[in-house]
């Protein structure tokens, strides 16, 4: 039999000399879809030679975070870590971005960057036009991208991976009414409201009390836009008003000006406050029964959620539903809970 040369192994998968040395050699810079092409090209030909494993070369993913230091993100970015190794460096290489929650065309720019030296994308941002374009940009290059924490209603996306916001708002809504006997007015302190994640709490929180306990007014939302100053400040103005307070919401950061606030005030414990994530500040605030109790994302499920959906589609080609496999169960804790 005619030995095979390199030069008929790339004549064969219809790409350059270089890339079947790239390939063979693991040397990287080439597309899984090639890669996978020339391999097959040798093992047909009977290439002499042992063949590098068809995915030796580990998957570039990069996650795209809120660069704001609540504790959510921060362990976010942490649980991504493990996650990955865990699952083993010759699998993939992860590849965490921290960009300010306020420069939305930054987000644009680095979600363009990656679509061009990365496997796959997860991206946490908002709905802004210039993301919109990007994120269609990747789907025409290939390269799939996953929505997280906060859906991106209608973009080019593979899938999103996250609670539903909705739902946790309402479920607060509930909580807080059944917990309120009295007539009084709720109190909202928000994250960013150009976050769907932001609104649709908002919007599942006023449901629920209007439809179910007009005793409870609600008062405006105030939106803190995840700036802690200017949470304590918004938040001053509103407690030196007079009315009865029986409650608060919060649906983003700030907890601790949140609890200043309140104990400067003398309402520490006599506010229902109803907040998200487990963390020190909660853990602590609930123990000194504070906090009513906070409603938990879980972190490490969305890490492990968004890597498995992603590795599934650029190994097998899967192509989840957009929300159902996707979804994270949200957990409620209280102080007997919570230790």
């Amino acid at each position: 039999m005619k030995k095979m040369s390199l030069q008929e192994v790339a004549r064969r998968a219809g790409v350059g000399l270089a890339t079947v040395d790239r390939v063979l050699n693991e040397r990287g810079g080439v597309s899984p879809e090639t890669v996978s092409k020339v391999l097959q090209v040798a093992r047909e030909s009977g290439l002499n030679r042992i063949l590098p494993e068809e995915h030796r070369h580990p998957w570039q993913i990069e996650v795209l975070l809120s660069g704001n230091d609540s504790f959510f993100f921060k362990q976010l970015a942490q649980d991504f870590s493990d996650v990955a190794s865990n699952l083993g460096y010759r699998r993939l290489t992860l590849h965490r971005t921290f960009i300010p929650e306020s420069q939305p065309e930054r987000v644009a720019k680095r979600i363009l960057a990656g679509s061009k030296t990365r496997d796959g994308l997860i991206v946490f941002a908002h709905e802004y036009p210039a993301i919109y374009e990007a994120l269609e940009t990747c789907q025409k290059r290939g390269v799939p991208v996953i929505s997280l924490v906060t859906d991106l209603p209608g973009a080019a996306r593979l899938c999103h991976v996250g609670i539903n916001q909705l739902q946790a708002g309402r479920t607060a809504g509930h909580l807080m009414g059944r917990m309120l006997h009295q007539p009084g007015e709720v109190l909202i302190v928000s994250g960013r409201v150009d976050y769907s994640a932001h609104r649709q709490r908002i919007e599942g929180f006023h449901h629920v009390l209007s439809e179910r306990y007009p005793h409870i007014h609600l008062r405006e939302v105030l939106a803190g836009q995840e700036e802690r100053d200017t949470i304590s400040k918004m938040l001053e103005k509103q407690l030196i008003k007079s009315g009865n307070l029986l409650g608060i919401y919060n649906t983003g950061l700030g907890n601790t000006e949140i609890g200043q606030a309140l104990a400067r005030h003398r309402k520490l414990n006599s506010c229902v406050w109803i907040t998200h994530e487990l963390y020190a500040t909660t853990h602590k605030l609930m123990a000194q029964q504070s906090i009513a109790l906070t409603l938990d994302q879980n972190t490490r499920q969305h890490a492990q959620l968004a890597l498995e959906l992603m590795l599934r589609h650029l190994e097998g080609g899967e192509k989840p539903d957009t929300y159902a496999e996707g979804k994270v169960e949200f957990v409620i804790y209280t102080s007997e809970n919570s230790a």
